[in-house]
């Protein structure tokens, strides 16, 4: 359903946090990648109708607790967070998506990438401007961590693939 490279990009990194997150919290990392791998598998073919093909698919399939984060990832669509899984989505979707935008704009890319520099783009209102900074906040919050806390964790697992994911200087 996705061809996009950005949007590739963006699965692929989500899933790569997901499955870390997933170690940290002593959590099932496949369940976790997969959720992240797929969370916005029908955003670039549905728009208007996003998460909810993808759900109704996941459903299908009898994966109901992935269907069920997936159709939580954002906070402002009231399902309830109830599983670490749905949680962990919240917390690695936004603030991924923020800090890969970060990196992009520097010549080392990812390489010597801090929270520092990262949270200062963050209080740029124009910088990366579709992303929800009180969704990041909340992603965090949700997991137990600082916003500065959950970049710092991220930061490693996105310099761990920086070749994949086209995040190297140069």
């Amino acid at each position: 359903m996705t061809s996009g490279f950005s949007l590739l990009r963006h699965a692929r990194t989500v899933e790569l946090v997901m499955e870390a997150l997933a170690l940290h919290f002593n959590e099932d990392p496949d369940t976790f990648a997969i959720t992240g791998l797929l969370h916005d598998a029908d955003y670039e073919m549905y728009p208007e109708e996003h998460p909810n093909v993808i759900v109704k698919k996941l459903n299908e399939m009898g994966e109901q607790d992935i269907a069920h984060a997936v159709a939580g990832h954002y906070t402002k669509w009231n399902v309830p967070r109830e599983s670490m899984l749905d949680k962990c989505i919240v917390a690695a979707d936004e603030i991924t998506g923020f800090i890969v935008a970060a990196a992009l704009i520097r010549p080392t890319k990812v390489e010597g990438l801090t929270a520092k520099s990262v949270l200062k783009k963050f209080k740029t209102d124009k910088f990366a401007a579709s992303v929800d900074r009180e969704e990041c906040r909340k992603g965090a919050a949700l997991i137990g961590m600082e916003l500065r806390e959950l970049i710092d964790f991220i930061i490693p697992v996105l310099q761990k693939h920086k070749e994949e994911l086209e995040l190297t200087a140069g």
